[in-house]
């Protein structure tokens, strides 16, 4: 059953885990809807069709695609077909070295295909068919057994996409791993201040660093600059806010993080391909709201 607050859906974890496995084989479509969980899908039989943004991504039998926490997204299902669905609190683990630098990775969908990651994609298949024999077999330390799969899931991800080993080649090994911690610190207080008047100079503060060498080596962490990744922050929030018919598009700006509407404008639309109101205006009709 699911549990929805307007398009927050709550997450109905059972047996008191953090964990939701759902072999899914019925037709039935889901709206447009938003949770903190991280989300994983694979079809074992026939596609699956999941909608996020403008982006349409229609997965083949044994893809896997990994929806990070907060991103808006629709599912669509064909006439007959059976996937698997996997929501988890990423929370649990999230302090564990290293992984919380995982969502760096994890800043928009990935998917995972024999063409997108053939190495690693044999091996996710197998660790997501060993968690579905954790999650239904309900042996004693299920959810410890679920999670260091999923961990393991997770480091093989990170290795392919982030390869910390070389993120700051031209500095020694210890230092890598003291810019990382730093950067996990520095992506806390984006998330937590990212509505607020964050500059470069300020953040470069944070971590210590001149703003010159901070944009080097956030480049170098991220493959994107400071305010792309700010901004690419701030238009997730307002994707949720724009759903909300009582607000205004001004309204939304603001709570966003956003100085002026004509930047929201501006930056909504070089992410997303439409402006705030177009992107307003397709969800409503998406879902029939008069």
């Amino acid at each position: 059953m699911r549990i929805l607050d307007g398009i927050y859906e709550k997450v109905d974890y059972q047996n008191n885990t953090s964990i939701l496995l759902h072999i899914n084989n019925t037709n039935d479509n889901y709206s447009i809807h938003w949770h903190t969980a991280i989300e994983m899908i694979m079809p074992i039989e026939n596609i699956y069709t999941i909608v996020i943004g403008k982006t349409t991504y229609v997965l083949q039998e044994n893809d896997i695609l990994i929806i990070p926490p907060g991103e808006l997204h629709e599912l669509i299902a064909p006439p007959t077909g059976t996937r698997r669905i996997l929501l988890f609190d990423f929370s649990l683990i999230s302090n564990l070295r290293g992984l919380s630098n995982i969502l760096t990775v994890l800043n928009q969908p990935r998917l995972i295909n024999q063409v997108t990651a053939p190495d690693i994609h044999s091996r996710l298949m197998q660790l997501f068919h060993d968690i579905t024999e954790e999650y239904t077999n309900k042996n004693t330390l299920r959810e410890a057994a679920i999670y260091a799969l999923i961990i393991q899931m997770f480091v093989l991800t990170g290795r392919k996409y982030m390869n910390t080993e070389n993120l700051f080649p031209d500095v020694k090994l210890n230092k890598q791993r003291e810019y990382i911690e730093k950067f996990n610190l520095i992506f806390e207080y984006i998330n937590n201040n990212f509505t607020d008047g964050i500059t470069l100079d300020t953040i470069a503060g944070v971590a210590g660093f001149s703003k010159f060498h901070f944009s080097r080596l956030f480049k170098q962490f991220t493959d994107m600059s400071f305010y792309d990744y700010l901004n690419q922050r701030r238009v997730k929030e307002a994707e949720k806010l724009l759903l909300d018919p009582t607000l205004a598009i001004t309204e939304v700006a603001m709570r966003s993080g956003f100085s002026s509407i004509a930047t929201f404008n501006r930056v909504f639309k070089s992410f997303k391909e439409c402006t705030p109101t177009e992107f307003k205006n397709l969800y409503r009709r998406r879902n029939h709201t008069p």
